[in-house]
């Protein structure tokens, strides 16, 4: 595959040697050149669920300088692991570097690596200090483009820590003395005094057993710690002490304490939280009972965790919750001389996996939730902690890491205010505006960075910011102002490479004019939090959805979920002979390219190893069993002869989007193309026109689809497996439409939507045919659907002269002939910042954990 790509690329330049004559100097826009080569051949997997290979190797492109290095836990072979590092292969010079060996399988090493090849090796060590032969070494290269975020070591983190109480928020203090004066005038405060009021009227010693309702203590706590840590009122310290006694009357059994993966963390931080706040007034045995408590859950957790979340893709629940509140018994607890050696290790461990897999998996700098944005609002509690208190301890902003520095524009561009969710994954369906966690992030990181994108966004949903609860300790703390208009130099389009995800506007600013096209194509595959949805989109206008994946996230891993929402039937792609995509890190895809102007947006998604076989995670295997379910072809899963599925996806702005996929295997199958919709399609089966009418908002939608196979259009507003036995208002019934193409090996289709306000714009554009040429209004479209030939798609606005072209052949531009880079690029002509210019690319090789290639 190598060979023939530079065969083309030679070819290419040869070409343009012959046309350059041909072409004038002044004739020619602006070029950006974007190009990339294709990987020799396309691995199982870009990212392993648990690790298997050290990272980093010479095959794998390091997110961060410096990257973590980690080693599988099974590669642990003694009590620790010790870590070498060089510029030399040999592990000679100055520049070498041996670790402290450490209980962990991870090492950081806080300090910027020069630009090069560097290498590195680990040994285990036994409990009795001998030491093991060194591993293998392993190589891997720092780029000088490699976005550079340093750390500072735990030693600094630990001589500047606090030694009194409370401390859980010192990274407060500095405002805490001047908002306790001004607490009454907050407009915060009638918020604050009647949740603190709802925790005192609870009658705690009449609960028969208080672990049963945890988590509701837990928010309790929480109510009455920042009440008392502002208002300095001792009623609310009596009512957190009376909790206490409560608790201690009843001590949990190991059956309570670690019943569920939250049970321990939940009863951990209100005792925690007592114990930080009321240290001073405690007796000497309470404060031993607590400590008794809190080491039980440490001790546990620790041993559960060390070695294995460094070497997890990412685990929910710890990095939404249990993560923190680890952190947190140990960061109060670090002191006491009676627990200082054992709790130590434990207080560096988090540190140290903060700063190797935080945020976001530690391999992704979008600041998008690559777990999906339904998701995201689990985790803005640590998201804001952790870095704020590390930050004010040892005095470097965490907030420097690239994910944070991109938060602030992702949340705005993937959920818009006054809209549903663009996004994708477990419950993005959910809301029909941001909800307060996310818009109490956005204030966070407009207060913290200065970010115009998440100024704006909070502005927006100033009421709602109001009644978040989890965050407002800090904003009653913090006065810092942040500007609230929309910036003015927004893009229409943002790719976000490490996630998988392109997300378009045509008008972001005004919900009620914008169309809003979001398309997912993964290296991280599915499972977890995510779906089975490579090569997929949602498109919403005025804030609503047109096309959007169906189903109700009601559970992780019920028959609804398995078969009508986490399944591929459920999004908007497509099935090859009537099976989808497994729920597993190896049946990923990838955005090969992106690109955007003021008139044309387009994206390229590559779902060719998608449809890669069964689900073969034990995770997934039990929950097919729980549910009754077998992975076979009759219920959409195994394996398919699928080679080829690249989806093209343009929007024509203001309100056309353009999909033209190419689909190839090695034997004919039965390609169904899938479209979901809140609203019954009209289908004109001949023209092969769909049309949806917005039954609120008044828009209309038309579709229009276009091959050279066969196909029939069929609809259902039936689910597989439906979400309740009974029906329910509150889950309706969803439209899915298939059209369902005759086998074939290879297939194109196109297909053309266009989105009209009846109150404003009249009835849509007719689509004009001749040939391989498709008129939509002032854009006109060419695109091979023959696909004997080679796949081409070219794209013209009329008034504008905006040009997009996916060929081999070399386009007119201003009255002169562009000469390609490459065959087969995709070359954008369009205004951008007030300027004409060309972006012409190739495929992006995706960063990958784990891979060879």
């Amino acid at each position: 595959m190598k060979t023939i790509f530079r065969f083309q690329t030679l070819f290419s330049l040869l070409a343009c040697l012959c046309l350059a004559i041909a072409c004038s100097d002044d004739s020619l826009p602006y070029t950006t050149g974007q190009d990339t080569e294709t990987p020799a051949e396309a691995p199982d997997a870009l990212h392993d669920k648990l690790r298997e290979k050290p990272y980093p190797k010479a095959d794998n492109e390091i997110y961060i300088n410096p990257a973590p290095f980690i080693v599988p836990q099974a590669m642990k072979t003694g009590d620790k692991l010790q870590f070498s590092l060089s510029n030399q292969a040999d592990f000679s010079g100055t520049e070498t570097i041996l670790s402290t060996p450490k209980s962990w399988c991870m090492y950081n090493i806080h300090k910027t690596l020069k630009s090069g090849i560097w290498y590195w090796r680990f040994r285990s060590v036994l409990s009795d200090g001998s030491e093991q032969p060194w591993s293998e070494t392993y190589s891997f290269e720092v780029k000088d483009e490699t976005p550079k975020f340093v750390t500072p070591a735990f030693d600094v983190f630990l001589n500047n820590a606090p030694r009194t109480h409370p401390r859980l928020f010192c990274f407060l203090d500095d405002g805490i003395e001047q908002a306790r004066r001004n607490v009454t005038s907050h407009p915060e405060y009638p918020e604050l005094i009647s949740r603190a009021k709802a925790a005192m009227t609870t009658d705690y010693p009449s609960l028969p057993n208080p672990y049963d309702q945890a988590e509701a203590i837990k928010v309790s706590i929480q109510h009455l710690y920042q009440a008392y840590y502002l208002t300095q009122q001792t009623i609310y310290a009596d009512k957190m002490h009376e909790i206490l006694n409560v608790l201690l009357k009843n001590p949990a059994s190991d059956a309570q304490l670690f019943a569920s993966n939250f049970g321990a963390t939940d009863i951990a931080i209100s005792f925690i939280e007592i114990y930080d706040l009321l240290y001073d007034t405690l007796t000497p045995n309470e404060k031993q009972e607590i400590e008794n408590l809190l080491m039980r859950v440490s001790r546990y957790y620790f041993k559960l965790y060390c070695g294995m979340q460094e070497n997890h893709i990412f685990d929910n629940h710890f990095w939404q919750h249990n993560m923190r509140i680890l952190f947190q018994a140990a960061f109060v607890l670090y002191d006491k001389s009676s627990y200082t050696e054992e709790i130590l290790p434990m207080l560096e461990y988090y540190y140290e996996l903060w700063t190797a897999r935080a945020p976001a998996s530690g391999f992704n700098r979008d600041g998008v939730w690559h777990n999906g944005a339904g998701y995201f609002n689990a985790n803005v509690k640590t998201l804001y902690y952790m870095p704020s208190l590390f930050s004010s301890i040892t005095q470097k902003d965490f907030l420097q890491h690239p994910w944070y520095q991109n938060a602030g524009k992702a949340m705005a561009y993937t959920w818009p205010p006054a809209s549903k969710s663009a996004g994708f994954g477990d419950g993005s369906e959910k809301g029909d505006e941001p909800n307060r966690q996310r818009i109490s992030f956005a204030d966070f990181i407009a207060r913290e960075t200065g970010d115009p994108y998440a100024g704006w966004y909070a502005a927006q949903s100033a009421s709602l910011l109001r009644k978040d609860y989890e965050l407002r300790l800090y904003r009653m703390v913090r006065n810092q102002t942040y500007a609230t208009d929309f910036p003015s130099n927004n893009p229409k389009l943002i790719w976000y490479k490490d996630a998988g995800e392109v997300v378009i506007h045509s008008d972001l600013a005004h919900t009620d004019q914008n169309l809003s096209l979001c398309f997912r194509s993964s290296t991280f595959g599915s499972g977890s939090h995510t779906v089975s949805n490579q090569n997929s989109f949602n498109l919403l206008y005025q804030g609503a959805d047109i096309y959007r994946s169906s189903g109700y996230y009601l559970n992780f891993s019920d028959a609804h979920n398995l078969m009508s929402y986490r399944h591929t039937r459920a999004h908007n792609t497509i099935l090859v002979n009537g099976i989808g995509q497994p729920y597993s890190t190896k049946g990923y895809g990838n955005i090969t390219r992106a690109m955007g102007g003021d008139h044309i947006s387009y994206c390229l998604g590559d779902a060719s190893h998608a449809y890669s076989g069964i689900s073969d995670d034990p995770m997934w295997i039990a929950a097919f069993k729980a549910a009754g379910i077998t992975q076979t072809p009759d219920n959409g899963f195994g394996t398919t002869p699928l080679t080829l599925y690249r989806r093209h996806l343009l929007m024509l702005h203001p309100d056309i989007v353009v999909i033209y996929d190419e689909l190839e295997a090695s034997e004919p199958v039965r390609w169904d193309w899938l479209l979901h919709s809140p609203t019954q399609f009209s289908i004109q089966q001949e023209q092969h026109i769909l049309s949806t009418t917005h039954p609120t908002k008044g828009f209309t939608t038309i579709t229009q689809q276009f091959s050279d196979q066969a196909s029939q259009i069929m609809q259902t507003d039936q689910f597989v497996v439906p979400p309740l036995p009974e029906p329910s208002p509150l889950y309706p019934n969803q439209w899915h439409l298939t059209a369902t193409f005759a086998p074939s090996s290879k297939n194109r289709i196109l297909t053309i939507i266009q989105i009209k306000d009846n109150s404003n714009s009249g009835e849509s554009s007719n689509v004009i045919r001749k040939g391989d040429t498709f008129q939509c209004g002032e854009y006109e479209i060419k695109a091979i659907l023959d696909s004997s030939r080679p796949a081409e798609l070219n794209v013209t606005h009329q008034a504008s002269d905006a040009i997009f072209s996916y060929s081999s052949d070399n386009p007119t531009i201003n009255n002169g002939t562009y000469l390609r880079k490459y065959l087969y690029s995709s070359l954008l002509y369009d205004t951008s910042d007030g300027r004409y210019r060309v972006t012409e690319q190739m495929d992006y090789i995706p960063v990958s954990t784990r891979v060879a290639r």
